[in-house]
C-alpha cells in the first residue's frame, strides 16, 4: 500500500442547513491500472437491468433526484444547465444504451450513482492540498474543471467541496476538477457520497460502504467511511 497522507473532512453547518446530506469514504492503495472481466460482466447486467428499470422514469417525480434540483433553488443556482450528476449520468444511459467507460475505480462509483441515484464523486487525495470542506464559495476559489485548461470563474454561495488552497474540488454535486481527477495513476482515493432532504443517512452510509466493498473488491486496497465534522 502506497503511503496516503492524514485528510481531514468537515462540512459548513450553513450547506446542512439547506438539505444536503453527505459522508465520504476513503480507500487507500487500489490498483487501477486494470480492468476485472468479472466487474465488466456484473456491470453489463446492472446496465441492462438498469435501463429497464429506468424506460418510463419522471426525474422530476423522482423524489431524490428532484432533491438535487431543490438543493440548487435553496443555493441560488438555476436548473436549466446544473443537471444533478446522478440524474445526467441516468439521461446519458438512457441515451446511449450505455454509460462511458472512464476508468475501473471511476467505472464502478458511477454505476454505483445511477443505482442508488445519489451524487457520487472520486478525487485523488495525493493531488489535494491539506483538508476538504463542504461549504458555501465566496467567489474567490481557483476552479478549473475537468477538460478544461485554463481556470474559468467560480460564482460565490455555491456550496462546493474545496481544499485548503482555496480550490473547488468539486463544484456543488456536478463538476470535478483536473486537479484530483481519478486516473490509472491514482492509488488514494476520497470519495463523495451526497444526498438530500429525500434521503437518509442510513442509504448514504450503506451506499458509501457499497462503494468500499466493491472497489477493494476489483481494485484491491483497504477503504473506511468518514462521517465529516461540522464547523
Amino acid at each position: 500500500m502506497s503511503n496516503v497522507k492524514e485528510i481531514e473532512f468537515a462540512v459548513e453547518q450553513a450547506v446542512l442547513d439547506i438539505g444536503v446530506k453527505i459522508v465520504f469514504a476513503v480507500i487507500e492503495g487500489i490498483d487501477n491500472t486494470s480492468v476485472s472481466p468479472e466487474w465488466m460482466e456484473t456491470r453489463t447486467e446492472t446496465i441492462s437491468r438498469l435501463l429497464e428499470e429506468y424506460s418510463d422514469i419522471d426525474y422530476h417525480a423522482d423524489p431524490i433526484l428532484e432533491g438535487f434540483h431543490i438543493l440548487h433553488d435553496h443555493a441560488g443556482v438555476k436548473r436549466r444547465k446544473n443537471t444533478p450528476a446522478s440524474e445526467n449520468l441516468i439521461r446519458l444511459l438512457k441515451k446511449h444504451g450505455d454509460v462511458f467507460f472512464i476508468n475501473q475505480a471511476v467505472d464502478i462509483y458511477n454505476i454505483i450513482s445511477m443505482e442508488s441515484k445519489l451524487a457520487l464523486g472520486a478525487h485523488d487525495i495525493d493531488r489535494a492540498e491539506g483538508n476538504v470542506t463542504l461549504r458555501f464559495t465566496d467567489g474567490t476559489e481557483r476552479f478549473l474543471p475537468i477538460g478544461q485548461s485554463e481556470p474559468i470563474p467560480n460564482h460565490p454561495h455555491e456550496y462546493s467541496y474545496c481544499d485548503d488552497a482555496n480550490e473547488v474540488l468539486c463544484r456543488l454535486e456536478i463538476r470535478q476538477v483536473e486537479k484530483t481527477k481519478v486516473d490509472e495513476q491514482t492509488t488514494n482515493v476520497f470519495y463523495i457520497i451526497q444526498g438530500n432532504e429525500a434521503t437518509d443517512q442510513e442509504l448514504l452510509l450503506a451506499t458509501a460502504r457499497r462503494v468500499v466493498d466493491e472497489t477493494t473488491r476489483y481494485c484491491g486496497g483497504t477503504g473506511r467511511v468518514v462521517v465529516p465534522k461540522i464547523v
